[in-house]
Parts: structure tokens; sequence; C-alpha cells
């Protein structure tokens, strides 16, 4: 077995402390710090994390640059990589993103939200049109979405495609869907072939109550679930050998026929 065959993600299933930047960062650093504890290698964190979801405008401090920074410093302090939902101001524009920091402290990429969802998101943040983020994260190849991308099967295919052996989603997913937990999460998983780590909110934020039950599903069906009201720190690991040949006996991604979805690139 190679030296980064396996690994171990976890998802840090969370409130955050809404218009406190430095008591989100000090829980951020301390739940990186137990998940390194129990073994993780990388940290999943929900959608804005650091400040809230459903909290209305949001602030030059909520959006501030300089936020990378203090991620950076505690994937370094830790020793632990992270994948953080945040709000970044980012060339004149606000954007809803998804931070992958190595665990020596390397901003290793930036992605922003592809698909916005509802009134909400589309009046704060301008829709990122990059694609998936797909980077080596010390060994094991890490794709991130954010929480809407992910009901659509395209996006999840793309990172596959790109060779991700573990797709990130920081989530917002309120009710009444939580099938997207159960279900769409695992599928997504199994068709692509890849793990799937889904970090959710909990409790209520304006006129939203989000659905809590954070995922993280294997390509062979199986999942680690988060209770619904709680706070919570899940783990499963990533074993990159046993991927690799489930990759070779389920051939989703050899057996698609391209040449036939001529229709997926055309507009409505």
């Amino acid at each position: 077995m190679s030296l980064m065959a396996r690994a171990a993600v976890a998802v840090w299933q969370m409130a955050p402390t809404v218009g406190n930047r430095r008591a989100n960062l000090a829980r951020l650093a301390g739940a990186a710090g137990t998940a390194r504890a129990r073994g993780a290698t990388i940290l999943v964190t929900p959608e804005l994390s650091l400040t809230g979801y459903d909290i209305g405008a949001l602030t030059d401090d909520d959006t501030d640059p300089e936020l990378l920074t203090d991620l950076s410093r505690i994937a370094h302090n830790t020793g632990l990589a992270l994948v953080v939902g945040l709000a970044l101001r980012q060339d004149h524009q606000t954007w809803n993103c998804s931070a992958i920091v190595d665990r020596t402290g390397d901003l290793r990429g930036v992605y922003r939200k592809m698909h916005l969802f509802g009134d909400l998101d589309r009046s704060r943040f301008c829709s990122g049109t990059d694609g998936p983020l797909v980077v080596d994260v010390d060994g094991i190849t890490v794709g991130t979405l954010i929480c809407y991308d992910i009901e659509f099967p395209e996006p999840a295919r793309l990172a596959a495609l790109a060779g991700a052996q573990l797709l990130a989603i920081p989530t917002a997913n309120m009710t009444p869907w939580h099938f997207i937990n159960e279900h769409v999460i695992p599928v997504r998983a199994f068709e692509n072939q890849f793990y799937v780590a889904y970090a959710n909110h909990h409790g209520t934020e304006g006129g939203t109550t989000y659905v809590g039950s954070s995922t993280i599903a294997a390509p062979e069906g199986a999942t680690v679930r988060a209770g619904e009201d709680d706070e919570a720190l899940i783990l499963m690991t990533i074993d990159t050998d046993d991927l690799a040949q489930r990759r070779r006996e389920a051939t989703y991604l050899i057996d698609r026929r391209p040449e036939l979805y001529d229709r997926l690139s055309q507009e409505n």
C-alpha cells in the first residue's frame, strides 16, 4: 500500500456565530485541532461557515480576502488541510466561495459557486463560471463544489473526469430537502466512483431551518451521517488503492457515450 493510500476526511456540522468573525475562526481552529487528533487529514466546513448563510447583507469584514490568510494560519498550526465555505470580495465583486488550503497552509485554490440558489444567493453573489476546482491536497485529488451545485449531475461528473478522488461540498441545505443528504449525495458518490463530503449547518437562521444530517458517502454506497440538530464532527477513511480498484470494476467513466450527449450543451 502506498504512503498516501489512506487518508481521512472529516466534516464539521456547525452553526456559525453571526457577526463575529473572530469567534468563528477560533471555533474553526478548535474543530480542526479535534479533527486532527481523531486522525483526519482534511476538514470540510459548511457553506458560508465564517458568517452564516441566511443573515441578509454581508459586510466588508464578512468578505475580507484576509480571511484566506487566517485559514492558511489555522491549517499550518494544526497540520490539517481545510475546505472552507466563505464569502469573499474579489475583483470588485462578491462571491460565494470554497477555499482549499493544504496542511502546510498553502492556498491551493478558491472555487466560486456556479449555481446560485434563490433570491438570497442571487441578491448577494455573482455566479462563478470556471467549473469545479480540482487540486492535489497532500496526495489526495480533491474537488470542490458548493451546495446547489451538487444537485446538478454535470459539475460532479466534471470533477470526476478531472481526477477527483474526494468531492468536498460546503452546503447550507434546508427544509424540506432532506432527501438530498439521504439520496443524492450517495448517488453522486456511486455514479462517479469517488468520496463525497457534504458539510451542512444545523439550527435556524432568519427564515431558514437547516436539516443538518451532514453526510460522507463512499463510492460503494457506505455513508456516515450526523444528526439533524446538533454540532457534530464525522469522519470517514479514504482508501485510494481501493478506489482505484473500484474504478476498474465500476467503469461508468470509461463507458460514457459523450458523442451522444450533444443536447446537454444546448440552451433550453
